[in-house]
């Protein structure tokens, strides 16, 4: 193929996910596409087993411990399936048969979790904010927590209904196992504290097709040898992210947006970051009372602007007009409707100003 290609100027991208990358990532990608500097083959086609497939992996894992503070305690895996596979892969690796595992339950996707783990063993739902709609978190005083349980499961932020634990929650002995799919090193985290933590990276770390999995070394040794090679931690991680072929180009593209996190300033510095772009969002949504938000704000996500205008006709026009103005993405999950504003950490502050500056716009033509 040859020819002329017109460029489409980028607009803001306020989708849940696969989500915005950062714009530096994304042409480091497209000089490399072609050859890799001093391979001379595109990251799309050298071999997981080479040497310079070992230096993209060496160089991710030591990117991602730096940032984050991860421990020699704890095992770093890249791994498919997305967290919906580990929905399963965690009762199957952690939850014995006699044994009960505690769920924390703060919207659809820690609901699907508690689903696909029944059909392994035991689970206890040691908390539900399903009865008030979903919009908060539960706190401290409303977990009943199984003593001895195998692990406690949360889901760290609610994409759906834009709510977020701001703190890592007590659970005694139990190792904690968290989903962090949707804020993930959006700011800085104990992982020390946690024996499981997995992501989906196609929110914060990179294109869809990958899945960060942190594990506590000793949980691996629960790992029956009876489990499917593929659905084993201890196999996995035996394998050290290539038992079987991984998702090359993605875990290439995950290490250079780690670079681009470190650069920024690491996560302390995202963080602030991150709460000044939610604060101006939610600081437009309570100015007048024409726009609700959605959680409660002892709640509300850093990651996830939800809010809804007066009445359902407006939620479409909003929709379509933001589109008009490039401002893509901005329609609630299709289960609960309204609107919502996926602000990840390449949201940068100028497509959060313009999503403010349109919404006082649209409230002074429509309100």
């Amino acid at each position: 193929m040859s020819g002329t290609f017109m460029t489409t100027p980028r607009i803001f991208n306020f989708s849940s996910g696969p989500a915005v990358l950062p714009e530096p990532v994304l042409e480091e990608a497209q000089r490399d596409l072609m050859a890799l500097p001093g391979v001379g083959m595109s990251v799309l086609e050298i071999s997981h087993r080479s040497p310079h497939f070992d230096a993209i992996l060496e160089a991710a894992e030591a990117e991602l411990r730096a940032l984050a503070g991860i421990p020699s305690t704890h095992r770093v895996l890249f791994v498919q399936g997305g967290a919906s596979l580990q929905f399963t892969m965690v009762p199957t690796n952690l939850l014995a048969a006699d044994g009960t595992a505690d769920y924390l339950v703060t919207g659809v996707w820690s609901k699907k979790a508690v689903k696909e783990a029944e059909k392994i063993g035991r689970v206890h739902v040691a908390a539900s904010t399903e009865p008030d709609g979903f919009v908060k978190v539960p706190s401290v005083r409303d977990l009943a927590l199984t003593p001895g349980a195998a692990y406690v499961h949360m889901t760290s932020n609610n994409t759906i209904y834009g709510t977020q634990w701001h703190d890592v929650p007590e659970v005694g002995a139990a190792p904690l196992v968290s989903d962090m799919s949707s804020d993930i090193l959006s700011r800085p985290v104990p992982v020390e504290r946690h024996g499981v933590i997995y992501a989906g990276a196609q929110k914060n770390l990179g294109p869809a097709g990958v899945t960060l999995l942190i594990v506590r070394e000793d949980l691996l040794e629960r790992s029956s040898a009876s489990l499917p090679s593929m659905l084993s931690y201890r196999v996995l991680a035996q394998g050290a992210s290539r038992y079987n072929t991984p998702p090359v180009f993605g875990v290439y593209l995950l290490r250079l947006v780690l670079c681009w996190l470190r650069d920024a300033g690491g996560l302390t510095a995202l963080a602030a970051r991150n709460e000044r772009k939610a604060a101006r969002l939610y600081a437009e949504i309570d100015r007048t009372g024409f726009f609700r938000g959605v959680a409660e704000p002892e709640s509300r996500s850093c990651m996830n602007v939800t809010f809804r205008v007066p009445n359902q006709d407006l939620d479409d026009l909003f929709v379509r007009e933001a589109a008009a103005a490039g401002l893509d993405g901005v329609k609630g999950h299709r289960s609960v409707g309204g609107l919502r504003a996926s602000i990840y950490n390449a949201m940068p502050q100028a497509g959060v100003d313009a999503l403010a500056q349109f919404m006082r716009e649209f409230e002074r033509t429509r309100g």
